[in-house]
């Protein structure tokens, strides 16, 4: 059967319509500014970039953040971002009607927190900046921003994770790296003498069988076995111990490599993590320096830090930069990976670079 060219033409048309781009999967980074712990901001909102269209700027959404964000954890389940602060405040923000769902303030806080898997708890730290005794998380409702209950741990309750099968919430405070059950929010573990000194960030993998902590004296990071509650290796980056802090740690999402940063040298160290002590195998020269921050787009593909740089995993070559409306180069370390199809979310990644191994 022979089509008519105008009937051919206006099928080829419907396939580049809006109506069938918008049916269509969109990935999308966003990044809340300013950022509380780094330089080179954007004014105030949520910037999101395309990161199938070399991760340019689409828009800016306007949400008054009247101080830097300490913390920017986001729930699928609720198609929702939370973002904290340090005037004790926390809000929630719903992607799908770009509306404030919630905004409070409370009696400490509010640090890098978490959010359960089944969008129902979160986790807010009390802050690097205190030194109270009973600091430790505030455990909020995600629906309400209420306060359920606090669980006391130590001093500057700073980074925190929850585990992707939901068992589990992480808190790093100084030196001490805690692990609470989330199904009655009982301690499992207190591990002392970690992270070398102060409190950085870490990362874990997606069985609950390791942590990896950040140096506060050197470019490097503790291995904490969580079967054991102990931590089983000390690894440097270099040939000899860099006598930078670490602030960033990130494993791939296959976790066949652990990426930290060494944010005053301007570079990022690369570890084979299929080994243990991981081994390293090779470093990322940054364009500049900053607070220090790692994660990757969920399909591994890409990483992001606490520079303006897009890093290509696989060759680990700089890709992209990232720019805002007016062209200027912004740096952040509060990213959630968003993925829409017809208006709905339906993939959110994480601010930390978690291990996602499938076939546990």
């Amino acid at each position: 059967m022979r089509y008519p060219l105008l009937f051919l033409l206006a099928v080829l048309l419907s396939y580049s319509s809006p109506e069938a781009a918008e049916s269509s999967l969109k990935r999308y980074l966003y990044l809340s500014t300013p950022d509380g712990a780094q330089k080179g901001s954007s004014g105030n909102g949520i910037l999101i970039f395309d990161i199938d269209n070399g991760h340019r700027f689409v828009r800016r959404i306007e949400i008054p953040f009247k101080e830097g964000l300490r913390g920017f954890c986001g729930s699928l389940t609720n198609h929702a971002v939370y973002y904290s602060s340090t005037s004790r405040k926390m809000g929630a923000f719903d992607l799908e009607t770009e509306k404030i769902l919630w905004d409070r303030t409370y009696p400490a806080g509010i640090d890098r927190a978490c959010i359960t898997p089944d969008g129902k708890k979160i986790y807010a730290p009390t802050g690097w900046w205190s030194r109270g005794t009973n600091d430790g998380f505030l455990v909020i409702s995600a629906e309400t921003g209420d306060v359920l209950k606090r669980l006391p741990a130590g001093p500057q309750a700073h980074n925190s994770i929850a585990s992707l099968d939901g068992r589990f919430a992480y808190l790093g405070t100084e030196t001490n790296f805690w692990v609470f059950r989330t199904s009655d929010d009982s301690l499992q573990w207190n591990i002392s003498g970690v992270g070398e000194s102060g409190v950085f960030p870490f990362t874990v993998d997606s069985r609950n069988r390791f942590a990896y902590i950040c140096l506060g004296n050197h470019v490097g990071f503790d291995v904490v076995d969580l079967t054991l509650g102990k931590a089983i290796h000390r690894v440097f980056a270099g040939d000899e111990p860099i006598a930078h802090r670490t602030h960033g740690a990130g494993l791939t999402p296959d976790e066949r490599e652990l990426w930290i940063s060494d944010q005053d040298a301007k570079k990022l160290f690369i570890f084979d993590a299929t080994r243990m002590p991981p081994k390293a195998i090779g470093h990322v020269d940054l364009n500049e320096g900053g607070h220090g921050w790692i994660c990757f787009s969920l399909d591994g593909r890409y990483a992001w830090c606490h520079t303006p740089d897009v890093i290509d995993v696989r060759t680990r070559k700089i890709v992209a930069t990232l720019k805002d409306e007016h062209g200027q180069s912004v740096s952040g370390s509060k990213f959630i990976e968003v993925h829409f199809r017809d208006g709905k979310v339906v993939v959110m990644g994480d601010q930390f670079g978690l291990g996602r191994r499938s076939g546990r």
